[in-house]
């Protein structure tokens, strides 16, 4: 059944969810792009705490990504570099490999408030540079959740043969 969408949605009637995972990071967010009737956009909102992230540093390579900060300050790590961000500041994460890895870290004394926008690929794969990960996932009908999602590390590759009956 089609979820209704709403022309108008007030950022203060957003149910956010909150989350941590271990000491670097946590957020308040949603994502609520669908609420709009959007398909092929994802819009997310967060609320990270001083010294916090939302995500680890990673880079997509079919997604593109814009972030507009709406209170707040910190950092944007982007490729190998550090650029002090604050509101009113667009960023921009184009597709790439990892000179276009991104991650926002709240440097600053208050919440860090943004926006994130994105175009939503049904297929997709992200790599972690500081971890070595990499994930690939899947969303071909637009439905959730993902029909296919595996995280890993390139040292874990296979044979394109590797267990194939008669190979």
């Amino acid at each position: 059944m089609a979820r209704e969408s709403k022309a108008v949605i007030n950022i203060a009637d957003l149910k956010l969810d909150h989350w941590k995972q271990g000491t670097l990071y946590e957020s308040l967010d949603t994502s609520f792009g669908a609420l709009l009737g959007l398909t092929g956009l994802g819009i997310s909102y967060n609320e990270v705490p001083p010294g916090k992230s939302g995500c680890p540093f990673h880079n997509h390579h079919v997604e593109d990504e814009l972030f507009y900060v709406i209170s707040g300050s910190g950092e944007y790590r982007f490729g190998g570099e550090r650029h002090a961000i604050k509101a009113g500041d667009t960023l921009g994460a184009p597709a790439g490999g990892p000179e276009t890895a991104h991650q926002i870290i709240n440097t600053g004394t208050a919440p860090l408030v943004y926006l994130g926008i994105s175009t939503m690929a049904k297929t997709e794969i992200v790599e972690y540079p500081d971890s070595g990960k990499f994930l690939a996932k899947t969303n071909r009908d637009g439905s959730k959740p993902v029909r296919f999602r595996h995280i890993g590390r390139p040292e874990g590759d296979l044979d394109y043969w590797d267990a194939e009956p008669g190979a």
